[in-house]
């Protein structure tokens, strides 16, 4: 009875444990959606209701804590770079890659900095699963220039561009996502090595009066309804 007790005691601390760090977890992707990934940890801890200590705990650096709450959309993007190596068309498994990468852009706040922020590689399982992104998707580019679908003068590092572009919008217009679906196809169509195929999806309702620039910069607003 007493070993029975124990047990149960100790599904309880257990539980305990994985509920503080789900509230962490959900509390950290909020903040930094709301104040970028550069918020204070402090701040993340009171939003969640939980102790600085017991943040640390379970995530003892900045860079552990920002890639356990976008884990499942770097598993996602590394999914995706799978797929598009495998698929038969080269150009299609490149535009699905960066149709995917952009969509978690646009879908999680937070994740657009956190996939372009420069972390350092803490680990050396890190640095090697970073080296192996960088060497697949070079590889991919190789294969849709042999195919003649992608320009030969795109470079793997015009990825990076791409995505910061894209972060700026998301960031600026996060709830116009038909802006968003433009911008992409857009890009997209400029990187054909032949004639633009399929018509750009529909247009954003923004307008340059609308625009979310102040005198002092880009500011986040809220973006009209799209059109239908």
């Amino acid at each position: 009875m007493a070993e029975s007790s124990r047990n149960t005691a100790g599904g309880g601390v257990r539980a305990d444990a994985r509920r503080n760090r789900e509230r962490v977890l959900a509390a950290a992707r909020a903040v930094f959606a709301e104040h970028g990934i550069d918020a204070p940890m402090a701040t993340v801890a009171r939003r969640a209701g939980v102790g600085v200590a017991t943040l640390y705990r379970h995530f003892p650096t900045r860079d552990a804590l920002v890639r356990s709450a976008y884990a499942r959309q770097m598993e996602t993007c590394a999914r995706a770079l799978t797929e598009a190596l495998a698929a038969p068309d080269p150009w299609q498994g490149f535009r699905h890659l960066v149709e995917t990468v952009c969509a978690l852009q646009r879908e999680e706040g937070g994740f657009p900095a956190a996939f372009v922020a420069a972390f350092p590689d803490s680990t050396a399982e890190h640095a090697r699963a970073r080296q192996r992104a960088e060497r697949d998707f070079t590889t991919l580019v190789r294969r849709a220039q042999a195919s003649g679908a992608l320009r030969a003068d795109f470079h793997p590092s015009d990825l990076a561009v791409v995505l910061l572009a894209h972060c700026g919008l998301v960031t600026a217009l996060p709830d116009d996502d038909a802006a968003s679906r433009r911008l992409v196809a857009y890009l997209l169509q400029s990187f054909r090595a032949g004639p633009a195929g399929a018509p750009l999806p529909p247009p954003s309702a923004q307008t340059l009066r609308g625009l979310p620039i102040a005198a002092d910069g880009p500011r986040r607003q809220r973006a009209p309804r799209s059109r239908p």
